[in-house]
């Protein structure tokens, strides 16, 4: 049994971008096992990429949680099933690198309603599973800085950046200092060329569970439609 649970959108297994993701970051959630960096002269991928590598390449959709009481993964597993079941592919008309703040991330190229209506039920639906935060949980989210709508998303769903404050993105780098980010940026863009996302369609849902170390394990993965 694991720790806590999320819902994130991972790239299809063994596809290019799974790949890419699972060797910047040096760990792939699919395998549960850790990966060679790519070798970037003059760069520390290792260090650049220590925040988000325990979590995996993803993009979230239900944020890390704890299992209520009276909940299992096994039950949570079922309703993600049945939820992917019901709803069609989602397609993202391109994916590009982007600055978000102090980090580099891949961001749909523009407003993706489709994909910000699914994560918004899904936000809802799965709530009845999440434990309440604790109050160390809750101080430590309020580091952030939140405002007025972020921090009663806090409060009401157990994270700030849902519904009306939902920004899709797959972390790439930790905070970076500022006159490395743009090597860092040209770094991936080299690396993410040969990649065709645009479109780029997600074809489902993984569950992921934290071990005592820290690291996120894809437990399963469903497939919109039923696929």
């Amino acid at each position: 049994m694991y720790r806590r649970y999320a819902i994130f959108y991972t790239p299809g297994p063994n596809t290019p971008l799974a790949r890419f993701g699972a060797e910047w970051l040096g760990w792939d959630s699919a395998t549960g096992r850790a990966c060679a960096h790519p070798d970037v002269a003059g760069l520390d991928v290792a260090q650049i990429t220590e925040t988000p590598r325990k979590y995996g390449f993803h993009g979230t959709i239900k944020a890390p949680f704890r299992l209520a009481e009276g909940c299992s993964a096994h039950t949570l597993g079922d309703a993600l099933r049945a939820f992917c079941a019901q709803r069609a592919q989602v397609e993202i008309t391109g994916v590009t690198l982007a600055r978000l703040g102090r980090f580099l991330a891949l961001v749909p190229d523009g407003p993706q309603p489709a994909l910000a209506a699914m994560a918004g039920e899904a936000v809802k639906i799965f709530d009845p599973f999440r434990a309440p935060l604790t109050a160390a949980e809750l101080a430590k989210r309020r580091q952030s800085r939140l405002n007025a709508a972020q921090e009663a998303n806090l409060v009401r769903w157990g994270y700030p950046f849902v519904l009306e404050n939902f920004r899709f993105h797959m972390t790439l780098t930790g905070r970076l200092a500022k006159e490395e980010t743009g090597k860092v940026e040209a770094a991936l863009g080299d690396l993410l060329r040969p990649l065709d996302l645009s479109p780029h369609v997600m074809t489902g849902l993984t569950l992921l569970g934290e071990d005592d170390a820290g690291r996120f394990h894809q437990v399963e993965r469903y497939g919109f439609g039923g696929s």
